[in-house]
């Protein structure tokens, strides 16, 4: 029996329906990597190879986000896989694992504030990027604080955005293609296998290409963090993980098929990929091409949606993250007090200190340590995408060692043991080549590769200190447990 104590105390409000966790997980990976840095990537590796390197990196994306959901529709906590680090491999890579995708997120709140000022430039040149800052930290700290509806609620209308204008043009690009619009012949191929087109710089470019995909894609594994706020997760879980591929894969593909089509890879502009000239990114100049007035203007409000939404999810993310470690014992336990709508605000509070302070130290500090701080966070995300995989590795062979019945998991992956095998190579790949012209060059730039990868050798100081201070050891599949923490 429950006594009513435990009825009364706050808990996690499971208010994020369906249509939410569908958006989340879709809205999650749509953002300026798209809409800006996308022209770049068809420049670097011509259509054909910016295509191919995406299609590739969004069947990995779509491999890791099934084992996400085996997990997450059978225990659906907001820790996630931090949680599941810690059930299914060991205590320490929990440890590790959550702290990391906390700082990652962090860190990120304060990278979309400087990309939001910077995008505000374009309408008030002469305005104070702080005040921009400061105003939009405030709206997504609200959105937060509320309650997780709030949240669910401003995700799903900057997703629909986002969405809409992608749709918008494809359409647009595609009738364009076809000389129906715009004024001009049917370009046909024309673009697409000019010159060296449609694969320029071969395999390495490729391979830049892919990394650049990899971040592109990272915010598609939000669902699963969310799956502890969620309605009915057994059945809303897998059918938003179903979703993902098609569309967001559909999005990519499609929409730099457009720009392979319609815009040289030799074209100038789509070298630059700046947010601070809203006038190079691809969708702008596909816009004005077809003679669509105030392109830019409209381009640059939704690259700003596209920000809030990012900040809005990172404050989200990574304040139940805080939560979850707390809930744990591997946070303070201030962290762990929910208020009595269900809203971690001790970790809400944290979190948006940490991001307004990296911030401020890009502005007023030393730039060179925000810098190697945006570094180290930047590979936390591929560790993350490494940590599903190992979990749900482990976590089915141990479902099996117990005896259990395959048929009894709400969502079963059909892709086991090949989809994570596979995602595990191709993060690892993606993870060590992030910075591999540095070892090119006749002397190693050692600056540049410490930079780049100090967030491996983090990881393993964070993990291994843990596990010598608590003894801890890797659990075997039959001593799992498969049953706490379930709903």
């Amino acid at each position: 029996m429950i006594s009513q104590a435990a009825k009364a105390a706050p808990h996690l409000k499971r208010k994020l329906r369906a249509r939410h966790l569908s958006m989340i997980a879709i809205g999650g990976s749509i953002g300026t990597g798209l809409f800006v840095a996308s022209g770049a990537t068809v420049v670097q590796a011509g259509a054909g190879g910016a295509l191919l390197a995406y299609a590739v990196i969004g069947l990995m994306v779509y491999f890791l986000m099934t084992s996400l959901a085996e997990m997450a529709a059978y225990m659906p906590v907001s820790g996630s896989f931090s949680t599941y680090g810690a059930k299914f491999v060991e205590p320490g890579f929990g440890f590790a694992l959550g702290w990391n995708y906390w700082y990652n997120w962090a860190v990120t709140i304060a990278v979309e504030l400087a990309a939001a000022s910077m995008v505000m430039k374009f309408w008030f040149p002469d305005s104070s990027g702080v005040l921009w800052s400061a105003l939009f930290l405030a709206i997504m700290f609200s959105l937060n604080y509320i309650s997780v509806k709030g949240f669910g609620e401003a995700e799903f209308w900057f997703s629909l955005i986002k969405v809409v204008t992608v749709v918008i043009f494809i359409v647009t690009g595609i009738l364009m293609i076809f000389g129906i619009l715009g004024g001009t012949h049917s370009v046909g191929f024309e673009n697409f296998t000019a010159g060296e087109a449609p694969f320029v710089g071969g395999f390495p470019a490729m391979l830049g290409v892919a990394m650049i995909a990899g971040f592109s894609f990272q915010g598609t594994e939000l669902v699963g963090i969310a799956a502890g706020e969620s309605e009915d997760p057994q059945k809303n879980i897998p059918k938003a993980i179903k979703q993902v591929f098609w569309r967001i894969l559909l999005f990519y593909v499609l929409a730099i098929f457009v720009i392979g089509m319609l815009i040289p890879y030799t074209d100038p502009n789509l070298l630059k990929g700046d947010l601070a000239d809203i006038g190079v990114s691809p969708f702008t100049l596909v816009f004005k091409n077809a003679g669509i007035a105030f392109a830019a203007s409209v381009m640059n409000a939704v690259i700003l949606t596209a920000i809030l939404s990012a900040g809005n999810s990172g404050m989200y993310a990574s304040s139940r993250m805080l939560y979850s470690l707390a809930t744990e014992g591997k946070a303070p336990k201030m962290f762990a007090k929910l208020s009595a709508n269900g809203v971690p605000r001790n970790a809400l509070y944290a979190t948006t200190v940490v991001g307004m302070l990296c911030f401020l130290a890009s502005i007023f500090g030393e730039k060179t340590v925000y810098l190697w701080l945006l570094s180290t966070s930047g590979m936390t995300g591929f560790i993350a995408w490494l940590g599903i995989a190992v979990c749900h590795y482990r976590f089915r062979k141990a479902y099996v060692a117990q005896g259990r019945d395959l048929n009894e998991l709400p969502y079963r992956s059909k892709f086991y043991p090949f989809g994570p095998l596979l995602a595990f190579s191709l993060c690892m790949v993606i993870m060590l080549g992030q910075n591999y012209q540095a070892f090119m060059a006749g002397t190693i730039d050692w600056a540049s590769v410490t930079a780049t990868y100090i967030g491996i050798p983090l990881f393993f100081a964070i993990w291994l200190s843990y596990r010598y201070r608590n003894k801890t050891q890797f659990i075997r599949y039959e001593q799992m447990d498969l049953d706490s923490q379930r709903d």
